[in-house]
């Protein structure tokens, strides 16, 4: 089929698929110069420089094969590029689970659909490019069912994330080497022998091909590393957990408390969280943040949360208590730039006294749905200043009714954005939601703030929930 007859176009939801570039001509119409909210989104036609661009011409012109995926792994559009060198046209493709359209060969030794198939659920876990080293994916032969020819391939899938950080489009780039992966070949049966000057590969292919055969190494070498982190990561979480009051609290159930690692192992394992009767009216509560990853951190992260739950039940004023965890922290390696939070309720007083050590502030939420920042009393993280000097604490009363948050910097932070915006979101959320048991509390704000679970946390993220 030749791609003047492919469909004009196909919708699916939140995505814009302008499947051929002839079709798109003939209907184009002029767009507004101001249209730079279009051009923002990937529809539009004006980048910032007033010259219009229609982005399924280019789509359609890039000489490089790429076919874009919705994350249930089914086809949305292709190139001409993919569709000339699939041998399918657009109506045997469009619509259709990639692996129905391209099954592996019979062959007991065939991985191509399985490999590929590995890299875009990666893709999907952490929204991040997967790039693939040389592949044999043979394809089944246009027309002649079960018959299968042998292809090689070097692919990049990358994603395309939504305004929240997930996954809403995958964009998959192959290049065809079958050609010189067969050069290579013919030059090894030539090697060594008299006849060698015979083979058609050139200098540059041999150079190329002999690259490419190395990145089948270095693919496997990256699976072995990708294994070993996946399992360091376990270790690293059990341990974490394992150190962390536990998350069912049934003499407290007027707390909710969460952990959740993150999905990369290079922020997984710094956040604490503690809560501790230090009698019959006061309750502290505190969260914490260490600067580090893995089995270090968690490590690092167990010695402060100790200490501190000492310092705090030693004086019962938080200034004290990190005053005196500031001064530990010094003997701790890998302590410092730790931020941490420390609170006292005092239920018979009706106040929260609280100090922060360079940590996001809490918040307050009234019975009557206002959100109050306490910001007032904020100090350098631990270690990183002159620890002789006392902190500082501040008091503030509340209503019975009010909500206190404290959590750490994983919930807010966002790699493209200030930390204000989240700490906006993270208000807005307790605004809405301030009704609700401290359970379903600490559940809503994780809905509202947390990216999608298939993508997971950038950091650590620790929350304590607490109905005063």
């Amino acid at each position: 089929m030749s791609d003047s007859d492919a469909p004009g176009g196909r919708e699916s939801p939140g995505i814009r698929t302008d499947l051929d570039a002839d079709a798109e001509a003939e209907t184009a119409h002029t767009r507004s110069p101001s249209s730079t909210a279009e051009a923002e989104t990937g529809t539009g036609t004006r980048a910032g420089t007033g010259i219009d661009i229609d982005f399924a011409k280019v789509f359609q012109a890039l000489p490089s094969p790429v076919m874009l995926l919705a994350p249930d792994l089914t086809i949305l559009n292709a190139n001409r590029a993919y569709v000339q060198i699939s041998g399918r046209g657009l109506d045997e493709l469009l619509g259709r689970f990639i692996f129905d359209v391209f099954p592996d060969s019979p062959t007991e030794e065939a991985s191509g659909a399985r490999t590929l198939r590995t890299s875009l659920e990666r893709l999907l876990a952490t929204g991040e490019r997967d790039t693939m080293a040389l592949q044999k994916y043979d394809v089944e032969v246009p027309d002649r069912p079960g018959v299968f020819e042998e292809r090689y391939w070097s692919t990049v899938n990358i994603p395309i994330l939504d305004e929240e950080g997930r996954v809403s489009l995958i964009a998959h780039r192959v290049e065809e080497v079958t050609a010189l992966v067969r050069a290579r070949k013919a030059a090894d049966r030539t090697q060594g022998t008299q006849h060698a000057s015979l083979t058609t590969l050139s200098h540059e292919d041999a150079m190329t091909a002999d690259l490419l055969t190395r990145s089948q190494e270095l693919q496997e070498l990256n699976e072995e590393l990708r294994k070993a982190h996946a399992r360091t990561h376990e270790v690293a979480v059990t341990l974490q957990r394992a150190m962390l009051p536990g998350t069912a609290l049934p003499r407290h159930d007027f707390a909710a408390v969460r952990y959740q690692p993150a999905t990369s192992f290079l922020n997984v394992c710094g956040d604490w969280y503690d809560l501790i009767d230090l009698d019959e009216d006061r309750l502290a509560a505190a969260v914490g943040d260490v600067v580090g990853h893995g089995l270090e951190a968690a490590g690092v992260m167990g010695q402060l949360r100790s200490a501190l739950s000492a310092a705090i039940r030693a004086t019962g004023r938080p200034a004290d208590a990190l005053t005196t965890l500031a001064q530990h922290a010094h003997t701790v390696e890998g302590a410092l730039a730790t931020t941490a939070v420390q609170a006292v309720i005092d239920r018979a007083a009706h106040t929260v006294t609280y100090s922060c050590a360079g940590h996001p502030p809490p918040l307050l939420a009234h019975p009557d749905g206002t959100v109050e920042l306490l910001d007032t009393a904020t100090d350098p993280p631990l270690a990183a200043s002159d620890d002789t000097i006392p902190r500082t604490q501040a008091t503030v009363p509340y209503t019975p009714g009010a909500t206190l948050v404290l959590y750490t910097d994983g919930l807010i932070e966002r790699r493209t954005e200030d930390i204000d915006h989240g700490l906006h979101r993270l208000t807005h959320s307790l605004e809405h939601h301030h009704t609700l048991p401290p359970e379903p509390l600490a559940d809503a704000i994780l809905t509202d703030l947390v990216p999608a679970p298939r993508r997971g946390p950038d950091d650590d993220t620790a929350l304590v929930v607490i109905r005063l």
